[in-house]
């Protein structure tokens, strides 16, 4: 009996009943509950409303599909925008007839296929008197030329025909009989000191320079444009009238000289303005 007394008196006090368990007392912890996995969202399922959306897509594509077809059709296939009449304006010398024969615009092709800067690089090639062309569409069924011609500021004696020169040196044309108002070279630098300095080619340079900076009331008055060297440029006016104009350089300011030396002096028969800031007048 003792014996089993002094076990009971050994058991722990956390054992007795009717009295929680002391903290720290060895007892295991409860095991914790695992983490739930999340759960995939759900995608609703499409309603037939989705699919009824596609409808209006699907028609306007086809509408622009038709409408981009029919408008090549239009464009191309049709013969409502075909070319019916081409026309020129702008001629002095030539005719309408003589650029329209150049331009070869082909009648009857679609409008829009029309390559107008094929047409005018052709009617430049072709008419070399021709300075610029502008080639524009008429719609629905036209074609127009707006031309502008060269105009010769001085001629070249070659046999019996004048070979025409505009403003830029470019000789465009050879004419049997010399326009009216404008001025023939004559060129005779052949003994002057600077011949191999300034050859011919030169010298008409010089000369068409200025030939097309006269003023349009003195170039109708030139009769001839002498050239004996660089330096040396003579005018020879109506009436038996000379103008000395040395070089070609200032010849914008040696014109208003001489158009100021002209109304001072009306009777006078030799100018000089090779100096325009010092113009002089003589004879009569």
């Amino acid at each position: 009996m003792a014996g089993a007394t002094t076990a009971q008196r050994g058991t722990p006090s956390s054992d007795r009943p009717g009295r929680p368990p002391r903290k720290g007392a060895g007892s295991p912890k409860p095991p914790k509950a695992p983490k739930s996995a999340k759960t995939p969202k759900r995608t609703a399922p499409r309603g037939p409303g989705q699919h009824l959306r596609r409808g209006p897509v699907l028609a306007s594509l086809a509408a622009a599909v038709l409408l981009v077809s029919g408008g090549t059709w239009v464009l191309y296939g049709s013969s409502w925008l075909r070319v019916e009449k081409v026309t020129a304006t702008g001629t002095e010398v030539l005719t309408p007839e003589q650029v329209l024969a150049a331009a070869a615009v082909p009648v009857g092709s679609p409008l829009v296929s029309i390559d107008t800067d094929e047409i005018e690089s052709r009617v430049r090639g072709r008419l070399p008197r021709i300075d610029s062309v502008d080639a524009v569409r008429a719609w629905p069924h036209g074609i127009g030329l707006k031309v502008t011609e060269r105009k010769p500021v001085l001629l070249i004696k070659k046999d019996a025909n004048f070979v025409e020169v505009d403003a830029s040196g470019v000789r465009f044309d050879t004419v049997p009989k010399a326009p009216a108002g404008v001025p023939v070279l004559e060129l005779n630098a052949g003994g002057s000191p600077s011949a191999r300095r300034f050859d011919e080619e030169r010298l008409l340079h010089e000369a068409v320079l200025v030939a097309g900076s006269l003023p349009a009331p003195i170039a109708k008055e030139t009769v001839q444009v002498k050239v004996g060297s660089y330096d040396s440029i003579v005018l020879e006016l109506t009436g038996g009238r000379s103008v000395r104009w040395g070089s070609g350089e200032q010849s914008d300011a040696k014109g208003r000289a001489l158009t100021a030396l002209l109304k001072a002096s009306p009777k006078a028969g030799h100018f000089d303005v090779s100096v325009p800031t010092a113009p002089a007048a003589a004879g009569s």
